[in-house]
């Protein structure tokens, strides 16, 4: 579903995408985690071309990423985006929010969107609130907004760049709930977090990254338990005594 051959992305001298060689298929679920600064935040950004990339080739669903145009629109449109900030319309309701992308992108009649959209809200536990604007809402409900938001779309993947790390504590299990839910439903997804019991519970596979490069990869269970790298063995000693 995703695949990323020889990337390469620099800021200036700053090399924070390292040889990324990664496949993805249908239904995995991939956990991105690593120390701040790593290109965790880069890689995930660079799949739907929020950030461009120097070398190599990015493919989703066997279509290589179109450099800009119609093409980049629509290809993006197949691919849903979760941020640490909602990036929700301030102005409009959350239905309105969640059914723009439908009717403006994908052609909806706004009846059909709105049936889609009160689906999704059920979904996501927030229906009704759908009447308010995002500032009456709590930040674990906003960002459950845009979790729906994004599968209004009908995505063939989803990616969650640091989807938590802006809400209260106790906020964070109800949009984790959504994501497992979610990734038990079959939705290929790649997500940056620091939540590890996440990482324990959804993910198929973990990616560590240090220094732009994907430094070890393997299955929750292994990664967690028998690191491989001194990378990995350091972060994992720092994270998890707390």
């Amino acid at each position: 579903m995703v695949s990323m051959q020889d990337v390469q992305k620099w800021f200036g001298e700053l090399h924070v995408l390292q040889d990324i060689n990664l496949e993805i298929p249908p239904g995995e679920v991939v956990v991105v985690i690593g120390p701040s600064g790593s290109g965790k935040s880069t890689l995930c950004r660079a799949i739907n071309r929020l950030e461009t990339i120097d070398e190599g080739t990015i493919a989703i669903d066997g279509k290589k990423l179109p450099e800009e145009g119609k093409a980049l629109a629509e290809l993006r449109a197949d691919v849903g985006m979760v941020f640490q900030s909602f990036n929700l319309f301030a102005h409009k309701t959350v239905l309105e929010n969640v059914t723009l992308g439908p009717i403006k992108v994908r052609g909806q009649s706004k009846e059909e969107a709105n049936q889609r959209g009160m689906e999704l809200l059920t979904r996501v536990g927030i229906e009704a609130q759908a009447s308010k604007l995002p500032a009456q809402l709590s930040g674990g409900q906003q960002q459950r907004v845009a979790i729906a938001r994004s599968l209004a779309m009908d995505p063939k993947v989803m990616l969650f760049d640091e989807p938590t790390s802006a809400l209260d504590p106790e906020m964070i299990k109800e949009v984790l709930d959504v994501m497992i839910d979610l990734a038990e439903g079959g939705m290929t997804m790649i997500v940056v977090t620091h939540e590890m019991g996440f990482a324990r519970t959804a993910a198929h596979r973990v990616l560590f990254m240090a220094d732009g490069r994907i430094v070890e990869e393997n299955t929750p269970q292994e990664f967690f338990t028998n690191p491989q790298t001194d990378r990995a063995k350091d972060f994992l000693g720092k994270i998890l005594k707390h």
